[in-house]
């Protein structure tokens, strides 16, 4: 049974930093991408970040780009999310999950595993 639990969500003020993390069983981890979503409330969800099998290539949603940065530990089967310099408007629900592919992508329908989110909060 294949299972991404995440943690590290919280509650941060603006400016401040926090680090995701989503640890995968039940799959083989070091052959797939995985990504990161968010869904703030009243809004759909929406890619964050995405990382391929190797730790190689990473793409980013244009509003975290250069804040956010996504990594993975193969040998411990986790997917990281590092959000620095946090705005009010990244407070949601992060949610962690593994493609269907190789390779980093931002489309939604190549994921076909995912986590139950942590919810981060930043105030102003």
């Amino acid at each position: 049974q294949v299972q991404l639990v995440e943690s590290g969500g919280g509650l941060v003020q603006a400016g401040g930093s926090l680090r995701l993390s989503c640890a995968a069983s039940g799959l083989a981890f070091s052959n797939v991408a995985m990504g990161w979503f968010r869904q703030a409330p009243g809004k759909e969800r929406e890619p964050v970040a995405s990382i391929d099998y190797r730790g190689a290539n990473a793409l980013y949603a244009n509003s975290v780009r250069g804040r956010f940065t996504i990594s993975r530990d193969n040998a411990k089967n986790t997917v990281y999310l590092d959000m620095n310099s946090q705005k009010p408007e990244d407070t949601a629900v992060y949610y962690c999950a593994a493609a269907n592919d190789r390779w980093a992508t931002m489309g939604s329908r190549e994921y076909v595993q995912w986590g139950r989110g942590t919810r981060v909060t930043v105030s102003s």
